[in-house]
């Protein structure tokens, strides 16, 4: 229960990559994090692939200061959440906090309209790929890695190595030891 009491949000709209909601809120959940389904309303909504999820928070009501971390996964949602300036401003304070943003496959999309990615390497989907390097990004073909506050992670496959990267920035991050 390294990360009892934290809160980390995890940014969700319609069709967004189920394993890459539910395999890291799982996760999280295990060391103990509240963690937060957030979408632009609470209305119930199904992954890419039918999962139902109930969102418990609006995302223009989150505020930076109350996370430890929010992620961003893929699917199509990234592309329908980038277009929020909520989001992209919770994204924007997140990354100025230093506080851990973790991105996974098409999640990619929001830190690209966020602004966060121009010098800094990135993956994601090969889908993205050309949006992160035209945004600025050093494009690196690895299952998941973390460069600085940001923790990236590639596809649905690469959840794992994800997962073990997310934890570990953020009981470093929480104060403990990963």
């Amino acid at each position: 229960m390294r990360l009892a009491g934290k809160r980390i949000a995890i940014l969700v709209a319609e069709a967004v990559e189920d394993l890459e909601f539910y395999v890291p809120l799982m996760r999280l959940q295990e060391e103990g994090a509240d963690v937060i389904p957030a979408a632009m309303d609470l209305k119930p909504i199904r992954g890419k692939n039918g999962l139902k999820i109930i969102p418990t928070a609006r995302i223009d009501l989150l505020r930076s200061r109350d996370l430890l971390a929010v992620i961003v996964p893929g699917g199509w949602a990234p592309d329908q959440l980038r277009r929020y300036a909520a989001v992209t401003q919770l994204i924007r304070e997140m990354h100025a906090a230093g506080k851990v943003i973790g991105i996974i496959c098409h999640g990619g999309l929001v830190a690209v309209s966020a602004g966060i990615v121009h010098g800094r390497r990135a993956t994601g989907s090969l889908g993205i790929k050309d949006d992160l390097v035209n945004a600025g990004a050093l494009w690196l073909d690895a299952p998941a890695f973390r460069e600085g506050n940001l923790i990236w992670g590639r596809v649905v496959a690469d959840i794992p190595a994800f997962c073990r990267e997310l934890v570990a920035a953020l009981i470093e991050t929480a104060g403990g030891l990963a």
